[in-house]
C-alpha cells in the first residue's frame, strides 16, 4: 500500500483542524443570540420616558424571539442607564461597541443624548436607529448611519398653532426648556405662529430643573395671550407649570405641550383637563399590528404604552426588517435598506431623505377630555373635536 508522505499528512491536518474551526465558528455564531446594545434613561429627569422606551424594546425582543428570531438566531438586548446623562451614555456606547462587541445598536431616549452619542456610533460605522430623537440640526451635520423615526421637532406644537389659528387667536407665549430639543421646538412654534401672522408675545428659556415657574407666569399674565405653547425635554415641568398655573389664577384659552403622557393626567388629576399636547402615537389609531402591541404591553408591564414606548418598539421592528430585508447585519447593506425603505410599523409612517432624515411621520395633536386622551389634530385622524376655549380655574 502508498504510504502517504509526510508533507500531506501535515496538509490534512491543517484542513482538517480549519475545517473543523470554521464548523465551531458557525454553529457557534447560529446558537449565539443577536446582541443589540442601547442605553436608555432608567434614572434622572428623563426617566418617565426612558422607562417606557426600555420596556417597548424589551417587548419587541420578545415578540421578535417567539416569530423566530432574526437570521436564525435570538435577539438579545443589553440596556444600561445612562442616567439621562451624555457623558455617561457616550461612555456606555463606546463600552457596548468596543468591549463587549454587540452586533448592533439602538438609540438612547431623546436628541440630546442621541446628539453626544452619534459621533460614537458614527465613527464605529453602526446603523443607528433614533427612536426618539426629533431636533432637526443632529440629522445635519453629513451623518452616515444614523435614522430618524418621530417627526422633526419643529412640528411637535404645530397642532396647537394650526388649532388655536382655526379659532382666531392672535397671541402667543412659548416657553423652552433650555436643552437641545425643546429649543427647537420652540422655535418651530414661534416660527409658525409668525407665518400666520400670530403676536408671538413671550418667548422664554428656561433653565432646566427650574421649580418656579412664578417669574415666568406673571410675564405670561401681563402680556395678556390667548395660547402658551410649552417645549421641555423634563416631563415633570408640564406637571409644575400646571400646577403653578393654577396657584396663580393664569388663565389662557389653549395651553399646548411638546409631549403628553399618561403620567400626566396621573400626577395631575382634573387639573389635567383641557390640556393639548404632542403625542407621536395613539393606541386609536389603525396602524397595523396595534391591538396586539398595545394588549402586550399591557400583560406585560401592567399600564398602557406612551408613545415613547411604542417609538421604541416601532423602531426595532424597522431595525429586524431592514435585517431581513439586507440579509445581513453589516452596517452598509443595513443602511442601503433603510435610506430606501419605504414601509410602516405599529409607531407610523417611515421614509428618509438623503440624510437619513424622516419624511413621512408629523405626528398628532391630543387633548384631555374626561381624564382621557382624544386625538384633536390633525383633520383626516381627529376622534374628537376640541373643547374650545379653556374655561378659567375658578369656571370649572
Amino acid at each position: 500500500m502508498k504510504q502517504i508522505s509526510s508533507s500531506a499528512k501535515n496538509l490534512i491536518t491543517v484542513f482538517l483542524i480549519s475545517a473543523v474551526s470554521l464548523f465551531l465558528i458557525f454553529s457557534t455564531n447560529s446558537d449565539e443570540p443577536i446582541q443589540i446594545g442601547a442605553t436608555m434613561s432608567q434614572s434622572g429627569s428623563l426617566a418617565t420616558q426612558g422607562i417606557a422606551a426600555k420596556n417597548g424594546y424589551l417587548l419587541c425582543e420578545q415578540h421578535i424571539n417567539e416569530q423566530g428570531g432574526l437570521l436564525g438566531r435570538n435577539v438579545e438586548f443589553i440596556i444600561y442607564d445612562d442616567e439621562s446623562n451624555s457623558e455617561t451614555a457616550i461612555n456606555l456606547y463606546e463600552k457596548l461597541i468596543t468591549d463587549y462587541r454587540v452586533d448592533a445598536i439602538m438609540g438612547p431616549y431623546g436628541s440630546t443624548l442621541t446628539e453626544a452619542v452619534a459621533p460614537v456610533t458614527e465613527r464605529h460605522k453602526m446603523v443607528h436607529i433614533s427612536p426618539l430623537a426629533a431636533t432637526t440640526s443632529i440629522w445635519e451635520q453629513g451623518r452616515e448611519y444614523l435614522f430618524m423615526v418621530l417627526p422633526p421637532a419643529e412640528l411637535f406644537l404645530a397642532g396647537l398653532i394650526d388649532i388655536a389659528d382655526r379659532n382666531g387667536l392672535s397671541s402667543v407665549a412659548v416657553i423652552q426648556e433650555n436643552a437641545l430639543f425643546p429649543k427647537a421646538a420652540g422655535f418651530g412654534a414661534s416660527d409658525m405662529a409668525r407665518s400666520r401672522g400670530m403676536d408671538v408675545k413671550v418667548i422664554y428659556t428656561y433653565r432646566s430643573g427650574n421649580p418656579d415657574f412664578g417669574p415666568i407666569l406673571n410675564m405670561i399674565e401681563h402680556a395678556e395671550v390667548d395660547v402658551i405653547a410649552m417645549a421641555a425635554s423634563s416631563l415633570g415641568d408640564f406637571v409644575t407649570f400646571v400646577q403653578q398655573m393654577k396657584e396663580n389664577n393664569v388663565n389662557v384659552k389653549m395651553f399646548g405641550t411638546s409631549g403628553a403622557v399618561v403620567q400626566f393626567r396621573d400626577d395631575l388629576g382634573e387639573l389635567a383637563e383641557y390640556v393639548y399636547g404632542l403625542s407621536a402615537w395613539e393606541p386609536t389609531l389603525e396602524n397595523p399590528g396595534i391591538s396586539e402591541f398595545t394588549e402586550a404591553f399591557r400583560l406585560r408591564f401592567g399600564t398602557d404604552p406612551s408613545f415613547h414606548a411604542a417609538g421604541a418598539y416601532g423602531s426595532c421592528k424597522l431595525f429586524a426588517k431592514a435585517v431581513e430585508e439586507a440579509g445581513s447585519l453589516d452596517s452598509d447593506a443595513l443602511r442601503d435598506v433603510l435610506l430606501a425603505m419605504e414601509t410602516q410599523t405599529i409607531f407610523g409612517d417611515y421614509a428618509v431623505d438623503e440624510r437619513g432624515y424622516q419624511t413621512a411621520n408629523k405626528g398628532l395633536f391630543i387633548q384631555w377630555q374626561d381624564g382621557e386622551k382624544v386625538i384633536v389634530w390633525p383633520d383626516d385622524v381627529a376622534t374628537h373635536q376640541p373643547r374650545f376655549p379653556t374655561p378659567g380655574w375658578d369656571e370649572r
